[in-house]
C-alpha cells in the first residue's frame, strides 16, 4: 500500500471518530494530535506539518463540523480536500511546445533513477503521440551511455550520443538531429553527482542556456524523505525547476517528499514512478493521492489502468462466450494476464475503496501474487484438449497436471472446482437476464 505506514494510522484515527455520533472540539483536537505525530512520523517536513493541522483545526472547530449531521464525514473531507491543497490541487501536466521541438532536461543525484526515469517518459510521451528523441548527455557515470541505449533499444526509440564529449556539444546536435528527423520532443539525459555541488550546477546551467528547456523535471528517490526536498530546494533556486518526478513510490516510502515538495519549494510533482517496468510512469494526480492515502480509493485510475491494458473487442468476445456457455480456461489465462498487466495486486487494491487497509491481510485473501502464478502453471500445464474440456480431466490427468505445475492435486482440484462454480453462475445469470427480457421472474421460489 502506498504510504502504508501514514495511512494506516490515518486510516486508524479517522475510524474511531468514526464511532462517535457527535464530536466536541477536544474529539477534534485529539485526532488531530495523532495525525499530527502520523506526518511527523513519515518525514513531512514539520513546518509543513505545522501549517497544515492549523489549516484544518481552523476548519473543523466551527460548525462546519461539530454542527453537522455527520461529524467525522466532514473531518475526513476537509483532511482530503487539504491533503490535495497540499500535494499541488491540481495535476500538471507536461509544457509542451507546440510550435517546435519540446526540449525536457532530467536532473537530479545519482541514484534518484534519471536515466531510467528519461526512458519511462519517452515511452508516455510516445503513447501520447509525441515523436522523442533521448539525448545521453551523462557523460560521467561509468556506462550511463550504454544503459540509455539498452533502454532505447528495448523501447525501440532512437538515443543520441557523441560519447564522452562535452555535454552542451551533445545537446546542440541533438537538437540539429531531432530537427533534421522530425522528432518533436528531445529529452536529455544529463550527468548527476553523490550530492548537489558547484561544478554540477554550472554545467546544467550551460546545457540550460543552449536547449531553453519547455521542462526542468528533478528526477528524486522518494524513499530519501525530506532529503529529496532539500534537494529539491538547491535545484531550484539554482535552475528554476518546473516540475519534480519522485521515483520509487512503489517501495517502502514513508511519504514525506510526496507531501512536503510541492509546500516547500513550489514545484509541482509531475510525475511518479510505480515499478520498475518501463511503463510503471503515471502523471501525478494530486485529488486522487490523497484520496488513496485516506483508503477511499482511487477509481479513476483504476478504469484508466484496466483501458490501457485491457482489449476492448477481446471483453466484447469473452461477454459472448460468457452468454453461451463456451468460456474455456484458455480464455480464463487470457483474463488473468490481462489483470497482472494492470500491475501489482497490491497496487490495485489501493485503488479500490474500503480496499486500501487490507493490503496486510493480503496473504489471507483467496486470490494473491503467488495464487495467481499457481494458477497460471496449473492452466498451462493442461493440454488444449483439456482447457476446452475440463470435464474430461480425471484423475490420472490431475496427478499429471500437478506434477507439472509444481502444485498438489489437491491444488487442481480447487481450480476446476471455482471453475465450474463461475460457469454455473454464468448460467444463473444469463437465464436472470432472459426472464427479465420476457418481463418474467426468473427465480420464482423467491419470496414476494
Amino acid at each position: 500500500m502506498l504510504f502504508e505506514g501514514l495511512a494506516g494510522k490515518l486510516q486508524e484515527t479517522f475510524k474511531k471518530l468514526k464511532g462517535k455520533g457527535k464530536l466536541t472540539e477536544k474529539d477534534v483536537e485529539a485526532a488531530l494530535r495523532e495525525v499530527r505525530l502520523a506526518l511527523l512520523e513519515a518525514d513531512v517536513n514539520f513546518k509543513v506539518v505545522k501549517n497544515f493541522i492549523s489549516q484544518i483545526k481552523e476548519r473543523c472547530i466551527g460548525q462546519e463540523v461539530l454542527g453537522s449531521l455527520t461529524p467525522a464525514q466532514q473531518v475526513i473531507k476537509i483532511v482530503n480536500e487539504e491533503l490535495t491543497i497540499l500535494m499541488g490541487e491540481t495535476t500538471s501536466k507536461i509544457n509542451l511546445n507546440t510550435g517546435g521541438i519540446t526540449v525536457i532536461m532530467m536532473v537530479g543525484l545519482q541514484g534518484s533513477g534519471k536515466t531510467t526515469t528519461a526512458a519511462k517518459l519517452a515511452k508516455y510521451l510516445n503513447k501520447e503521440n509525441l515523436s522523442p528523441l533521448m539525448v545521453a548527455a551523462d557523460v560521467y557515470r561509468p556506462a550511463a551511455i550504454d544503459q540509455l541505449k539498452y533502454l532505447g533499444e528495448q523501447l525501440d526509440m532512437p538515443v543520441f550520443s557523441l560519447g564522452q564529449r562535452d555535454p552542451v556539444e551533445i545537446v546542440q546536435e541533438a537538437l540539429k538531429e531531432a530537427a533534421l528527423k522530425n522528432h518533436n520532443a528531445v529529452i536529455v539525459d544529463t550527468a548527476g553527482r553523490l550530492h548537489v555541488n558547484q561544478e554540477l550546477m554550472e554545467e546544467l546551467q550551460r546545457i540550460k542556456d543552449t536547449a531553453v528547456p519547455s521542462e526542468i523535471l528533478l528526477v528524486v528517490d522518494s524513499m530519501t524523505g525530506q532529503d529529496a526536498v532539500n534537494v529539491a530546494e538547491s535545484f531550484h533556486q539554482q535552475l528554476g525547476l518546473t516540475g519534480v518526478v519522485l521515483t520509487k513510490l512503489d517501495g517502502d516510502t514513508r511519504g514525506g517528499a510526496a507531501l512536503s515538495v510541492n509546500a516547500v519549494t513550489g514545484c509541482p510533482i509531475k510525475f511518479v514512478g510505480m515499478g520498475e517496468k518501463l511503463d510503471a510512469l503515471e502523471p501525478f494526480h494530486p485529488e486522487r493521492m490523497a484520496s488513496r492515502i485516506l483508503g477511499m480509493g482511487d477509481v479513476l485510475s483504476l478504469i484508466e489502468k484496466a483501458q490501457s491494458n485491457i482489449d476492448q473487442e477481446q471483453a466484447k468476445v469473452l461477454e459472448e462466450k460468457f452468454r453461451t456457455q463456451q468460456f474455456t480456461f484458455d480464455d480464463f489465462l487470457e483474463q488473468l494476464q490481462q489483470v497482472k498487466n494492470m500491475g501489482p495486486l497490491d497496487q490495485i487494491m489501493d485503488m479500490m475503496p474500503g480496499l486500501g487497509g487490507m493490503n496486510k491481510k493480503m496473504k489471507n485473501l483467496s486470490v494473491d501474487e503467488k495464487q495467481l502464478g499457481q494458477v497460471e502453471a496449473i492452466i498451462k500445464s493442461m493440454t488444449r484438449e483439456e482447457r476446452s474440456a475440463p470435464e474430461i480431466i480425471n484423475s490420472s490427468r490431475r496427478k499429471r497436471i500437478a506434477l507439472g505445475s509444481g502444485t498438489k492435486v489437491q491444488d487442481v482440484n480447487k481450480l476446476l472446482k471455482q471453475f465450474d462454480q463461475m460457469k454455473k453462475m454464468m448460467k444463473q445469470l444469463t437465464k436472470m437476464e432472459k426472464g427479465k427480457k420476457k418481463g418474467k421472474k426468473p427465480f420464482p421460489f423467491f419470496p414476494k
